[in-house]
């Protein structure tokens, strides 16, 4: 057992994921636990491995606190809303595995051969997943002030690219995050054409919510349409110009 979890922790390179984070981890089996898909386990399950979820879950409410604190402490003069507004963007899916990928987090996944055979290891959810699990590994392991530094060091340049409204905006996340404030229903959308041939396809998607529409938008992409369905809508509903 000894030798094979040896060997783990050599094919996920731990130890070069600890000198991109310049961290150090005593505890060898929890950075292994974050970097470990639920496929791997489930396929190999003699090893006893404990997969990500959990950490994830910690992770989440670690980078929440660690944003919206500084967010709060940063931006006297922005309101509540303002606040809940870039916090969706900084945590959010889409940039959270982008920062995955800054640190090529990839390579240190350990994935069940299902997985990896699907494209899993460059699959934005379970990067962005990964990510969080990691963040909670680094709380377990050094505390929260280390971790805290490590996500406004990390996220610096995104959060002034918030703060300054130069960023990316995943419309979607912003959506769903406005909508909640007042309702416990999410945005639905739904495809309304879909034209061309395969390797030139147009897709226009409607987004609604309580089966009223709230905009629509075209996109070569159902993802992208979404999005543009989504900022549609935020304009509609006065939160974006």
């Amino acid at each position: 057992m000894i030798i094979v979890m040896n060997e783990l922790l050599e094919d996920v390179s731990l130890a070069k994921l600890e000198k991109k984070l310049d961290l150090v981890f005593a505890d060898n089996q929890l950075l292994l636990s974050a970097v470990t898909h639920k496929s791997f386990p489930n396929e190999n399950q003699d090893l006893q491995l404990e997969d990500n979820e959990r950490l994830e879950f910690l992770g989440d409410s670690v980078l929440s606190l660690s944003i919206s604190t500084y967010l709060y402490q940063n931006l006297p003069q922005a309101p509540e809303g303002k606040l809940a507004k870039m916090r969706a963007i900084l945590v959010s899916a889409d940039t959270l595995a982008r920062k995955a990928r800054e640190i090529d987090l990839s390579e240190h996944l350990l994935l069940g051969k299902g997985e990896e055979m699907t494209g899993g290891r460059e699959r934005d959810s379970i990067l962005a997943d990964t990510f969080e699990a990691l963040l909670g590994a680094i709380y377990l392991e050094h505390g929260f002030a280390v971790v805290d530094n490590f996500i406004i060091d990390f996220f610096d340049q995104d959060i002034n690219n918030v703060k300054e409204g130069n960023y990316v905006r995943d419309f979607k996340t912003l959506l769903q995050e406005i909508v909640q404030q007042d309702s416990l229903e999410r945005p639905e959308y739904i495809v309304v054409s879909e034209v061309g041939p395969d390797h030139d396809k147009s897709f226009e998607v409607e987004v609604c919510l309580s089966q009223k529409s709230l905009g629509k938008g075209k996109g070569s992409s159902k993802k992208e349409a979404e999005q543009l369905a989504a900022r549609q809508a935020l304009k509609n509903l006065g939160e974006i110009t």
